[in-house]
């Protein structure tokens, strides 16, 4: 309904057409998906914790090892279809659940990354052998770098403000109206919106400029198979870009039919789908340039890693 509204806009109404109607046309289309995405997945969430004390995750994982908080953070990437943007609300949600940081970035690296709606294009368009090798790597780096994170100790670079708990410690169902709920469900929504929706405007504005404007054959030619350093150029390549898995899925069949291998094309995605410049710029209301860096150097030179191996395993 909305692309279809948007078309109409930017094609029928303002006449624009080519390279100028891609941009404008995903810059307006994606601000509003975003910002309805974070809207409703904050409120959903928020809502989800009125019924609970903050504390209720961690109770959950307390006394079991971190490697069990990551990989069970990992593999509930998988269920959750967002892209590394819409994945911020629940991330937040986490650290206010003090959660522990490298936990946390599990679920943020998986679940852009290996969602369902990741899952089921590449089935259809590479068959079950890639797909699962694909998902192995997919997990595999979220664990691992999630693990390096939470080792270096960098909660004094959270700036988001987590609310202290008062009395006892209790994980159990808070008691408060329907309305109640609703209202502080609503009110911590509008809180963390009009924290980041300037970043998320901006970030899509350099996104939507890539998009429209810089063709898959200049990839294919900094990044084809000839070129020994292909995977580190499409990781390069992929970061200031924007999509989710469904948007950058089509683009990877057309690199790999042009030429570029496979392992790269899927690097090129993950650094796209997993580590995107709205991303940082949204993550910059809540964490320090420092641990953001951090976080994009460890995953980036994960995902370079896999590409590379990849190529490797398929030729």
């Amino acid at each position: 309904m909305w692309k279809e509204a948007v078309d109409y806009l930017t094609i029928n109404m303002l006449g624009l057409s080519g390279r100028v109607n891609d941009t404008i046309n995903f810059f307006i289309y994606d601000t509003i998906k975003i910002w309805f995405l974070l809207i409703v997945v904050i409120f959903i969430i928020s809502y989800i914790r009125t019924h609970f004390n903050i504390e209720y995750v961690r109770a959950h994982l307390h006394g079991k090892s971190k490697l069990y908080g990551h990989i069970l953070a990992a593999l509930f990437g998988i269920i959750t279809p967002f892209c590394s943007c819409s994945a911020i609300p629940l991330f937040l949600g986490f650290l206010q659940a003090r959660i522990p940081l490298g936990v946390t970035f599990s679920y943020l690296i998986s679940s852009p990354m290996n969602n369902e709606i990741a899952i089921a294009l590449l089935f259809s368009l590479f068959g079950w052998k890639i797909t699962a090798i694909y998902i192995g790597f997919g997990l595999f780096l979220a664990v691992v770098a999630g693990i390096i994170v939470g080792k270096l100790n960098l909660e004094k670079y959270v700036l988001l403000k987590v609310k202290p708990i008062d009395g006892d410690f209790n994980a159990g169902e808070v008691k408060m109206s329907f309305s109640q709920r609703v209202k502080e469900a609503w009110d911590e929504t509008l809180e963390v919106f009009f924290k980041i929706w300037l970043y998320v405007l901006a970030g899509v504005a350099v996104g939507a400029f890539i998009h429209g404007y810089v063709p898959s054959d200049f990839i294919v030619k900094w990044a084809g198979k000839d070129n020994p350093f292909a995977v580190l150029i499409a990781v390069l390549l992929g970061i200031p870009m924007y999509s989710n898995a469904a948007g950058v899925m089509p683009l990877v069949q057309v690199l790999t039919a042009k030429g570029m291998q496979l392992g790269t094309a899927l690097s090129f995605m993950m650094a796209i789908t997993a580590l995107s410049l709205p991303e940082a710029m949204i993550l910059k209301s809540a964490l320090h340039t420092k641990l953001i860096a951090i976080f994009f150097g460890t995953v980036g030179f994960g995902i370079i890693c896999i590409g590379y191996i990849f190529n490797f395993i398929i030729g």
